[in-house]
């Protein structure tokens, strides 16, 4: 059995077993986040989906208001001029065939892998490397494309990519213990409406089960997910 620390013991007493209306919950979480660093925040979603079938899968991306607080290292495959473009545009690793070998065997220093159209098929070869990690390019997450600046300055300026898990949970951070409640809340609300607007069309029953919120070190939080639903974005 792992140990559980006296810190998280004693954060977790402050979390009542309901509820919280959404503002409340966000700023429970901050009060918790007391390690040494800036913690990670986190939503964590239970959907009414069984993603071993086709139509009730969930796989999108979400621009998140005010960013994640996180830098993300941005490869891009591609060739010829290309390759540059990606690079002048803020690309952390840009490269073609080479770049591909050097993925094949092991490569991995990137939070997310753009490739143009016609390199798809080489690294539709790298699936067994890059599926489980879910690093995989696909073309409803916006990691296809031509448009390679365009995709690297959104997913630079917080556009993420989700997926929901097997068991029908997705997992998405969406900002860090520093950013105030009310540009967490705005986070949340952009990931809700996102989860929403993507429901899968194969979903059967009641959609939203449960959602919770967490920081890094710090213990989870129950969200009334229809108090946040019923929030009306502000600007």
């Amino acid at each position: 059995m792992p140990t559980v620390s006296k810190r998280y013991t004693e954060l977790a007493a402050k979390v009542q077993d309901r509820a919280y209306a959404p503002l409340e919950a966000l700023e429970l979480v901050k009060a918790n986040a007391t390690a040494k660093f800036d913690e990670t925040i986190e939503a964590h979603v239970r959907l009414g989906i069984d993603p071993k079938y086709t139509d009730q899968q969930l796989r999108t991306t979400v621009a998140l208001p005010h960013g994640t607080g996180q830098t993300i290292r941005i490869a891009v495959i591609a060739r010829g001029e290309a390759v540059a473009a990606a690079k002048a545009a803020g690309a952390d690793l840009a490269g073609d065939d080479e770049l591909v070998e050097s993925i094949a065997g092991g490569l991995m220093d990137f939070d997310l892998l753009i490739a143009t159209p016609d390199m798809m098929p080489k690294v539709a070869k790298l699936g067994r490397v890059l599926g489980p990690r879910g690093l995989m390019p696909n073309p409803k997450a916006g990691t296809v494309t031509t448009d390679l600046a365009g995709a690297i300055a959104e997913f630079k300026a917080g556009k993420l990519e989700f997926r929901a898990d097997r068991t029908g949970i997705v997992h998405v951070r969406f900002g860090k213990a520093s950013f105030d409640a009310a540009k967490l809340l705005d986070n949340l609300k952009a990931l809700q409406e996102t989860i929403d607007r993507n429901k899968p069309s194969g979903a059967k029953g009641r959609y939203w089960r449960s959602l919770y919120v967490t920081s890094t070190m710090g213990p989870s939080v129950q969200v009334d997910f229809t108090a946040l639903q019923d929030l009306k974005q502000e600007g």
